[in-house]
Formats: C-alpha cells, structure tokens, sequence
C-alpha cells in the first residue's frame, strides 16, 4: 500500500486548487510574509513563463517560494556559474528554488601540499 503525501493534511490535488492566498495560510511564517507580500515582476514572469514554457525555464529568482502548481515541473536554476537542473517534487512545497541549487562545492582535498608536517606526506591516501 503506498503511503500518500500529504502537507499539512492536505493532498496535492487539494494544494493545486487552493490560491495562493489559501496556500499561504499554512505555510511557515517567513514563507507566508513572502507570499502576502505578493511576487515580484521577475516572479510573475517567471510563473508565467512555466506555465506556457515546453523545456525547462531558466531563472534567476532563486528565492522564489515554491508554490503547488510548480509540482512535477523541470526548472533551471542559476547558481552563480551555471544552470542547476531542479526537478520539483511536493516534498519540496513551501522551499525556495535557490535551496536545491547549491552554490559551493564539496571541497575535495589530495595528496598533502608543499609545507606540511613530515608526518602528514606520509598518510596513506586510502
């Protein structure tokens, strides 16, 4: 029996009908001040564009929040260098887009560099 996903008691097809006034009201507070203070120009061109849009939008707005009808959507998202591929899922209601697309890199560390302590050259590596 699969288990169904549900945010605040509410299913998907629940959330996609709800406005964004309604969907705000159960979202955390700092998500909720965001959506009343409604979307900037950028933020409705940008939903309106993944609306109409047949490959993935690009963006900018990385702090937009997402909201339910970006459910299911592929979305390109800017990180600073290059465009992050986000596929959204309902587990990710009430985030914002720039938290998907990750800015730094894991820092990857090598052989011991010039400098170190004697006993540090002589590690083994794996």
């Amino acid at each position: 029996m699969a288990k169904i996903f549900t945010y605040k008691g509410k299913t998907i097809e629940e959330l996609q009908q709800m406005s964004i006034e309604e969907f705000a009201k159960i979202v955390p507070t700092r998500q909720r001040r965001s959506l009343l203070r409604g979307f900037s120009d950028k933020q409705k061109k940008f939903l309106e564009k993944l609306k109409t849009a047949q490959k993935p939008p690009r963006t900018q707005c990385r702090d937009i929040i997402i909201i339910p009808q970006m459910v299911g959507k592929i979305i390109m998202v800017h990180n600073g260098k290059e465009w992050m591929r986000v596929d959204v899922v309902t587990e990710m209601l009430g985030h914002r887009l720039g938290e998907f697309a990750l800015t730094r890199k894991k820092t990857m560390h090598s052989a011991p560099g010039v400098g170190a302590t004697k006993s540090s050259k002589f590690l083994p590596l794996k």
